[in-house]
């Protein structure tokens, strides 16, 4: 048998599980999106062409939905990679010196995004929560974290906390991979800490900015745990994230051609984004 028969055969059994768990649904989620489907359909959906589209780009509610998650994405992921980034370089030594320490430091991407939001729901509630208790012990009045004026940043604020050590494992990593003779190499013309940053560093984690930048943002882009149970919709659909809509849709108006094609919608925006992010990366630094 040839090498390139040896690689077909080794690679069949991951093609058929792709194929399997990943075509087949994809190809349902097609037919469903460009169909009038409910729950009492499931078996006998009805083709009404690109009808599903046009309901979700004429909702006010799926674009108010995308800009809460656009913005909600964008100060996240930023946040993220701006602390992870920072921590990275001032825990360096020690984390060279003591490696075991990065596994508390990760702690938090450990547990599951619906029970951090439990947990905070419990601390933050209005009535019962212990931070709200102190801050009327303390100051006679305290803010509503989950309230409409101020859910979008305590929900940014829990997101940022989970997820900053995920970017700080993989932008540390990077940092670290930077090879000794470059910063020394560097060092002979006598660039400060910021200059060396800005100049050498940077420029050599871009692959690694990038990677995390993508992948952060499509998670907090499509965020839903944490977001439904802390505030669900929220006031007026005041936290709606995109993911949210697409549930509503599905399980609470029974509208499941809506709900897909809103996915599928999500789905192009992601590929589009994975698009750019590695046709810039492969630019030369």
């Amino acid at each position: 048998m040839t090498a390139r028969a040896d690689g077909w055969v080794m690679i069949a059994p991951l093609t058929a599980f792709l194929l399997l768990m990943l075509a087949l649904p994809f190809a349902v989620d097609c037919i469903y999106a460009i169909s009038r489907v409910s729950f009492e359909t499931l078996r006998a959906p009805r083709i009404v062409g690109l009808q599903n589209f046009a309901i979700v780009l004429r909702d006010g509610e799926f674009w108010g939905a995308m800009l809460f998650s656009l913005r909600f994405a964008l100060l996240v992921t930023a946040a993220e990679i701006l602390l992870a980034l920072a921590l990275a370089i001032f825990l360096a030594p020690l984390l060279a010196r003591f490696p075991w320490l990065m596994a508390p430091l990760l702690l938090p991407t450990m547990v599951a995004p619906a029970l951090v939001g439990l947990m905070y729901r419990l601390v933050l509630h209005e009535f019962v929560g212990a931070v709200p208790y102190y801050f009327v012990l303390l100051t006679g009045d305290s803010p509503s974290f989950l309230g409409p004026d101020s859910a979008f940043w305590t929900l940014a604020t829990i997101e940022t906390l989970q997820w900053t050590p995920f970017a700080l494992l993989i932008l540390y990593t990077a940092y670290q991979s930077i090879p000794t003779e470059v910063r020394e190499a560097a060092a002979l013309d006598g660039p400060g800490p910021w200059q060396m940053l800005r100049l050498i560093e940077l420029p050599l984690m871009r692959p690694a900015l990038l990677a995390v930048g993508f992948i952060r943002f499509i998670d907090s882009f499509r965020v839903f745990d944490n977001v439904y149970t802390l505030t669900g919709a929220g006031a007026g659909g005041s936290t709606t994230t995109i993911s949210i809509y697409i549930y509503e849709a599905f399980f609470r108006r029974n509208d499941i051609g809506v709900a897909v094609a809103a996915s599928m919608i999500l789905l192009a925006v992601a590929f589009a984004l994975l698009t750019l992010v590695l046709r810039w990366s492969e630019r030369p630094a």
